[in-house]
C-alpha cells in the first residue's frame, strides 16, 4: 500500500487511529522531529479533526482518509503564503478529478472540493502554521470510503456514493505531486501567483465565481453579493451594493 505515494512523499507514516493528524504533525515539529517537505501523516480513523472555523471533522472509522502534509516554503515570501491553502485545493481537486472524470469537480473558495451537478462536498482542506516559521501543515479530509448512508449532511458526497472505488495511493501521489509543483512555481515566481500560473489554475477550478454568495465573516457579520474574481493575493472579490469587497477569510455559501 502507498507504493506510489511513498515515492513522492518526503516521509510517510500511517497510524491506525489518532485525534488529529494536523495536531500530531504540529507537535512532532515542535519537538524537533525531522519532517521534510512533503512529509505526510495519514489515517482512516481520525477522532478529533477540525475544519475551518474550528468545526469538527469526523467520519466513521475506516471510511475517510485524513491526510496531513508538511510543506516547507523558505523561498516563498510571507505575503504569498496565503496561497498555500488555495494551491492545496487546486492540487486535490485535480487529483480527485483524475478519478471522477465523468462528474463535474471544482472548488468552493478557498479550497472545498465539490463534485457532481449538485456540487456536494467530497473534501475539505485546512492549512495551519507550526513552530517552524517556514513549515506549514496542510490537512485534508477526503470521503474515500464513506457509505452513502453515513454521509453527515445532505450536501456531502463520497466515492461510494458516486458508485466509485477510490485508488487512494494514486490520489495521494497525484495530490502531493500537484501541490509540490504549484508551490515550487509560486516560489520561483517570487510569490507572484499570476506569473506562476497558480492564479489561473485556481480561477479555472473555482465554482464560486459568478455566483451569488453569502459569506460569514470572522467578525460575525455577513457579506452578501456576487463572487466576481479571485484577487492576485488569493482573496475572494465580492460585488456587494455597488462596491467590490476582497474577503481574506470567511465561510462561503453558494446561494441557490
Amino acid at each position: 500500500m502507498w507504493e506510489r505515494a511513498r515515492r513522492v512523499a518526503g516521509r510517510m507514516a500511517e497510524v491506525a487511529q489518532t485525534g488529529s493528524t494536523n495536531a500530531d504533525l504540529a507537535a512532532a515539529i515542535a519537538r524537533g522531529e525531522e519532517w521534510p517537505h512533503l512529509g505526510a501523516l495519514l489515517t482512516h480513523d481520525q477522532r478529533a479533526g477540525r475544519g475551518r472555523l474550528d468545526r469538527r471533522w469526523v467520519a466513521p472509522p475506516g471510511d475517510a482518509l485524513a491526510l496531513s502534509v508538511v510543506v516547507r516554503v523558505p523561498r516563498l515570501p510571507l505575503a504569498a503564503r496565503g496561497w498555500i491553502p488555495l494551491a492545496a485545493g487546486v492540487a486535490m481537486r485535480d487529483a480527485i478529478a483524475a478519478q471522477i472524470s465523468a462528474e463535474r469537480v471544482g472548488l468552493k473558495w478557498p479550497n472545498d472540493v465539490l463534485v457532481g451537478p449538485d456540487l456536494r462536498k467530497i473534501c475539505g482542506v485546512l492549512a495551519e502554521g507550526t513552530a517552524d516559521p517556514d513549515a506549514v501543515i496542510v490537512g485534508t479530509g477526503v470521503n474515500t470510503r464513506l457509505d452513502p448512508a453515513d454521509l453527515p449532511v445532505e450536501t456531502a458526497t463520497s466515492f461510494p456514493a458516486l458508485g466509485l472505488v477510490c485508488d487512494e495511493d494514486a490520489l495521494v501521489a497525484d495530490y502531493l505531486t500537484g501541490l509540490d509543483a504549484l508551490l515550487d512555481g509560486l516560489a520561483s515566481a517570487g510569490g507572484d501567483a499570476v506569473a506562476s500560473g497558480a492564479h489561473a489554475a485556481a480561477t479555472a477550478a473555482c465554482l464560486t465565481l459568478d455566483r451569488d454568495v453569502s459569506v460569514a465573516l470572522p467578525d460575525g457579520s455577513t457579506l452578501r453579493g456576487r463572487a466576481a474574481a479571485i484577487a492576485p493575493d488569493g482573496r475572494l472579490v465580492v460585488e456587494s451594493t455597488g462596491a467590490r469587497v476582497a474577503v481574506s477569510a470567511g465561510d462561503v455559501v453558494h446561494v441557490r
